[in-house]
């Protein structure tokens, strides 16, 4: 049996490590789409000035029913449906947010965000800068992105280098029930537009979330360290955390100790946190779903080559998608990173035995 057959073996069923202590006594097993259902009810309920709308939102409960239930428990008035024109979508929420309302809206799938795109670059991005801070637009834009669901084209794409790269625009990824409860909260609350990519893949996961704690604006810009281990670090986000762990779970067996850091918000990052797991180690790979050319993970190996090049033992490596159209859906397993590519990339990162 070769190597790359006895890993799948392996990870047919990979062990997890076990959660950092345990759940509060108040928490619920929620999926993700549970948690932000749950967090958008709350911040619903507690703040009259925030408003859900999108695509089928309402009635329907969304594509994925990450909304159902709002519109019967908080009326149409502040959960609704609208026609499909994310352009004017954004743009209403442009227009509510700087009149004193926080509106969430959701854009159906991530490449049905980009008729959107010049409402959220030139208009939601600029508008603090362009007043001199004045005025500030206190909106969040859901979407839905990644692959992992067998979807066809404009239904998988992964978006987010688009947004890193726009100054004014602060972009959060969760990779947990929690951290999607705990994040979409604090950014209803921040002062200035929030994209909020939610991983598709992780919709239907479920955990323990703590729905009770106080909304903690400081949990945007906070990376994680969510394994522990010495001898090289994977540096990630999104559904690519879950591949991170189970690599590291494979490698253990492997007699190598990997940590695994989700970046969980992509700007602003997290530096410190990041180049310090990196400084322990000694060496870094990066794993993103996203093409690879110009993305997150290029300007993630930059700042890590940059910042930490003197405690580097290798180069940094990086394991993405690859620079082409996202794959259909019989193919989409080839085109996602993997447990066996990111272990693949772990050997390479010059091991002296």
């Amino acid at each position: 049996m070769t190597m790359l057959e006895t890993r799948k073996s392996e990870t047919a069923h990979p062990a997890r490590p076990a959660p950092s202590g345990p759940p509060a006594p108040e928490a619920s097993v929620l999926t993700m789409a549970g948690a932000i259902n749950r967090a958008l009810a709350d911040e619903l309920a507690a703040d009259d000035s925030v408003l859900v709308f999108g695509e089928d939102v309402g009635a329907l409960g969304g594509v994925f029913r990450v909304t159902d239930g709002l519109t019967a428990r908080f009326g149409e008035s502040r959960c609704f449906d609208t026609p499909l024109a994310e352009s004017g979508i954004v743009g209403t929420a442009i227009g509510m947010a700087m009149n004193g309302m926080r509106p969430v809206v959701e854009m159906q799938f991530d490449a049905f965000a980009y008729p959107a795109f010049e409402q959220v670059v030139s208009h939601a991005a600029k508008m603090s800068n362009r007043t001199r801070g004045a005025v500030h637009l206190p909106m969040v834009i859901r979407i839905p992105f990644g692959g992992g669901i067998g979807g066809v084209e404009h239904h998988c794409d992964s978006s987010e280098a688009y947004y890193v790269h726009t100054p004014g625009l602060t972009v959060v990824c969760p990779a947990t029930p929690q951290d999607a409860y705990t994040l979409l909260r604090a950014a209803i609350h921040h002062p200035d537009p929030v994209v909020f990519l939610e991983p598709k893949k992780l919709y239907w996961s479920k955990a323990p979330v703590d729905t009770t704690a106080p909304v903690d604006a400081a949990e945007i810009g906070r990376a994680r360290v969510v394994r522990e281990g010495t001898d090289a670090t994977i540096v990630t986000y999104g559904a690519s955390v879950g591949v991170a762990l189970d690599a590291a779970a494979v490698a253990e067996t492997e007699g190598r100790s990997i940590q695994v850091v989700d970046v969980r918000t992509l700007t602003p990052c997290d530096d410190a946190t990041i180049f310090e797991a990196v400084r322990a180690t000694g060496r870094a790979v990066v794993v993103a779903e996203a093409p690879g050319f110009a993305s997150v993970a290029s300007e993630l190996a930059a700042r890590i080559g940059e910042h930490c090049f003197t405690h580097l033992e290798a180069p940094v490596r990086r394991v993405t998608g690859f620079d082409t159209p996202f794959a259909p859906p019989k193919l989409e397993r080839h085109y996602l990173p993997d447990v066996d590519r990111v272990l693949d990339a772990v050997d390479s990162l010059h091991w002296e035995d």
